[in-house]
């Protein structure tokens, strides 16, 4: 049986953000109980790692609780360039749901 032949390719989840109040402690937290590491931080979001996804903990007066999928954003709309690089577009689906739409540099 071929390994490729019938397979779907989907979209990659990039990261799931989501709304905290303290990104410090939050970030703190997820340290000290569970394996990851921080990618970023800032005063307003950080990034962890973990296995198998990504995610951000972000203010939501700053940034709104989202999750991010890989795709090219210009096909949705003008990106914005990001101080990292990375290059996006936010959508809300029919639920009101943020996505980001992420292309990484």
């Amino acid at each position: 049986m071929s390994e490729t032949k019938g397979l779907k390719t989907f979209d990659t989840v990039d990261h799931i953000a989501v709304a905290v109040s303290d990104v410090k402690g939050t970030v703190d937290w997820y340290l000290k109980n569970f394996k990851c590491q921080v990618t970023y931080q800032d005063d307003s979001w950080a990034l962890l790692e973990f296995a198998n996804i990504r995610v951000a903990f972000v203010l939501p007066q700053q940034h709104p609780p989202h999750f991010a999928l890989l795709r090219d954003p210009a096909h949705f709309g003008e990106p914005k360039t990001h101080r990292d690089g990375t290059r996006s577009v936010y959508l809300h689906d029919p639920s009101g749901n943020s996505v980001e739409v992420l292309a990484l540099k």
